[in-house]
């Protein structure tokens, strides 16, 4: 085991301490543990590059971190009515959809090689940037105008939405270029 993928395993293993902290209302911790397992994510990436120490197991299990991490955050947030239902909605379901596609590909027997595309990433900066506004905002004493905050809402969906249609619109290449040989 490498230390990217120690890194992608501590990361891991913050998701339940976030979920716990916010239950409890301790979410200037839950910000500052969030705040950690980000750093860990963009670490572990620029040192398996830097290393040379990409594996396999690092490129299924980082994005399976990424998405534990945002799927807890935002179901947890949303139950807590700190940020709204439906962008919970959105952004699980998006990632469901994503699961599926993988699914009918593998199914399908069909090769796919899991590489997001610019939208993609621009989306989970997006939901990183507004949980930890969400957090900051809870964290912070004092009184914040909403609509900034309601600003990134739209934008983090639209963005999540954008990046649904693309990996869908991808899976249907994938499924009719297979089809067709």
């Amino acid at each position: 085991m490498n230390i990217p993928n120690l890194l992608t395993l501590l990361r891991l293993i913050l998701v339940p301490l976030i979920v716990i902290l916010l239950i409890q209302g301790l979410f200037l911790k839950a910000l500052v543990v969030f705040v950690i397992a980000g750093l860990s994510d963009a670490l572990d990436g620029f040192l398996a590059r830097f290393l040379r120490q990409q594996t396999v197991l690092g490129a299924y299990l980082d994005p399976i971190a990424d998405k534990a991490l945002l799927i807890s955050s935002f179901l947890t947030l949303a139950i807590l009515h700190i940020i709204p239902g439906w962008l919970a909605v959105i952004i699980i379901s998006r990632d469901v959809i994503i699961l599926l596609g993988i699914a009918i590909l593998s199914i399908l027997s069909i090769p796919l090689e899991i590489r997001p595309a610019f939208v993609s990433k621009v989306t989970t900066a997006l939901q990183l940037i507004t949980i930890l506004l969400a957090l900051a905002i809870k964290s912070i004493p004092g009184e914040f105008h909403q609509l900034p905050l309601l600003a990134v809402y739209w934008l983090t969906s639209l963005f999540t939405i954008l990046s649904g249609l693309n990996y869908i619109a991808r899976g249907v290449k994938l499924i009719n270029h297979n089809v067709k040989k």
